[in-house]
């Protein structure tokens, strides 16, 4: 169009607001995701676990299920804490696979292609890039891990009855608490490893590697210094504990509550740092 026509004219329709410009980044981040057969069987075979769980809570409450087969309801495992602790283990298991699946993609071909400037060249700051990164792992992370996990809440509450619901209510929030750590330590690890990792081969790998290699070094450290403070390193038994105690259970890791909320605070400040030092608008060069 030639400007000495005078027919220009700036945009003057609706803008976005400013705080949820940051949503633009998982739009896409889902439409390139989910081209993906795989992951796609993948966040279905994440739903059986839950399933199977839905099913056996609705059959320990059908007893006239249960005579058909001359089945006592006494044989099977009660509905409390320790059946919503092993769903945590099964469903937190999957959350790391489909976050050494996922969080690969999320930052690492952004740098790879140097489009880091292009982001903030635009009223676009870090902190919105990260937690428009993010909010990709929280969603799907959270569809699989706790809220399947309050739904199985609520079925139990409904079939059992109000006074086991206002004895047990505390399990709820233990359910979100727990897993709500632990996907936020997730996404974290994923995005400071794509961030330092450019190939996202090696990028899935090295977010695996942190949590076996920290197992296998926590491990060699309490054999050799003769200590539990080692399993500090080790993230599965550093949220089994979180969880131990969110579920009153005594923590059979050796170390303390307050050791272990500790060692992910110090993770999640760590992973930050990482990401501080490399998502920025450029980029140094030697």
């Amino acid at each position: 169009m030639a400007v000495y026509k005078r027919t220009y004219k700036g945009y003057a329709g609706a803008l976005t607001a400013a705080w949820s410009r940051f949503l633009i980044l998982p739009r896409y981040s889902y439409a390139r995701l989910f081209q993906s057969k795989f992951l796609i069987m993948f966040l279905m075979a994440c739903f059986f676990y839950p399933l199977g769980c839905a099913g056996f809570i609705y059959l320990s409450h059908n007893l006239s299920f249960l005579k058909t087969f001359n089945i006592q309801a006494g044989r099977l495992l009660d509905i409390d804490a320790r059946f919503f602790v092993a769903f945590c283990t099964v469903q937190g298991a999957l959350a790391y696979l489909l976050t050494a699946l996922v969080g690969p993609s999320l930052v690492s071909p952004d740098l790879a292609n140097n489009a880091l400037p292009l982001y903030f060249c635009r009223p676009f700051s870090r902190a919105e890039y990260v937690a428009g990164k993010m909010s990709v792992l929280l969603f799907l992370l959270s569809l699989i891990t706790w809220i399947p996990g309050l739904i199985l809440f609520v079925i139990q509450a409904s079939l059992a009855g109000w006074e086991w619901t206002t004895a047990n209510l505390w399990i709820a929030g233990s359910i979100f608490v727990g897993l709500a750590v632990w996907i936020m330590v997730l996404s974290l690890i994923a995005l400071a490893m794509s961030a330092w990792v450019k190939w996202k081969i090696a990028a899935g790998a090295l977010i695996m590697g942190v949590f076996f290699a920290g197992a296998g070094f926590g491990a060699a450290i309490n054999a050799v210094m003769r200590t539990k403070s080692g399993t500090l390193i080790d993230l599965t038994q550093v949220i089994a504990t979180v969880w131990s105690k969110l579920f009153r259970f005594d923590p059979t890791t050796g170390i303390s509550v307050t050791d272990a909320w500790i060692s992910l605070g110090v993770t999640c400040a760590i992973c930050l740092w990482l990401l501080a030092r490399r998502v920025r608008a450029f980029e140094v060069v030697k």
